[in-house]
C-alpha cells in the first residue's frame, strides 16, 4: 500500500521489520516503509523502558526530517531478564543460550512507540510492557524448537505469533500485539489523537 490518508498525508512505519509491518496491515490504513539510519546503542545507565521510548522517537524523527507532511510510527523493544536488557540472539548459539536462562522465569518486554507529525513536530510516545513466563525447558525442547523456527532476529529468542507459544506458560500484558513488536492497541488511539480514525 503507498496511497495517502484520507487527508493527504502518508503514513510512514519507520522500521525494517516485516513482523512490525505485518502487523500495521491489521489496521487496514494505507502506508509505506522506510528504514531509518539509527544507532541502537544503550547510552550509559539508561534502563529498558528509558531505551525504547528514545529509539522509537529517534527512529520516527529520523524518518520525519526527510518525509514533509506524514505520520511516522517508530518503534523499538527489547526484553528483559533478570534485570539484565537482552536483545536479538543472531545465531543458534546464543538462542540457546538466552532461552535455557529463561527457563522457568519471567521475561518482560518493554515495547516502545512513537507517532510523529512531520507537519507539526508533535509526537506520542509511549512504552507497553508485557510478561512471558517461561516452562521449565529441557534441552531437547529447545534444540527442537530452535531448529524448527530459527527465531535468531527474534528478541529472546522465539516468535510467540508462531511455535514459540509453546515454550510459554503464560502470558500477561494488555495488548498480544506488543509481544511481537507493535502495539496496535495503543497505536490506534495515537492515530485517532492525530486525527486518523482506524474505525
Amino acid at each position: 500500500m503507498s496511497e495517502a490518508l484520507f487527508d493527504g498525508r502518508r503514513l510512514i512505519l519507520a522500521s525494517t521489520s516485516p513482523f512490525r509491518r505485518e502487523l500495521l496491515t491489521r489496521l487496514d490504513l494505507p502506508f509505506t516503509v522506510r528504514s531509518p539510519d539509527v544507532d541502537e546503542t544503550p547510552q550509559p545507565g539508561e534502563d529498558a523502558p528509558s531505551l525504547v521510548a528514545r529509539l522509537a522517537a529517534w527512529k520516527a524523527r529520523w524518518v520525519a526530517e526527510r518525509e514533509p507532511s506524514a505520520l511516522v510510527i517508530g518503534s523499538d523493544q527489547v526484553a528483559v531478564l533478570q534485570g539484565n536488557i537482552i536483545g536479538k540472539p543472531g545465531d543458534h548459539q546464543r538462542a540457546i543460550e538466552q532461552l535455557r536462562q529463561a527457563s522457568g522465569r519471567v521475561v518482560t518486554f518493554y515495547t516502545g512507540v512513537c507517532l510523529l507529525d512531520s507537519a507539526s513536530s508533535q509526537r506520542q510516545v509511549a512504552v507497553e510492557l508485557f510478561h512471558v513466563a517461561f516452562r521449565e525447558l529441557t534441552t531437547e525442547m529447545v534444540e527442537h524448537y530452535l531448529r524448527r523456527e530459527q527465531p535468531y532476529q527474534c528478541a529472546g529468542s522465539f516468535k510467540s505469533e508462531g511455535l514459540g507459544i509453546a515454550l510459554f506458560e503464560r502470558l500477561e500484558g494488555d495488548d498480544p500485539t506488543s509481544l511481537i513488536g507493535l502495539p496496535l492497541i495503543r497505536l490506534t488511539r495515537m492515530l485517532e489523537a492525530a486525527g486518523v480514525t482506524v474505525l
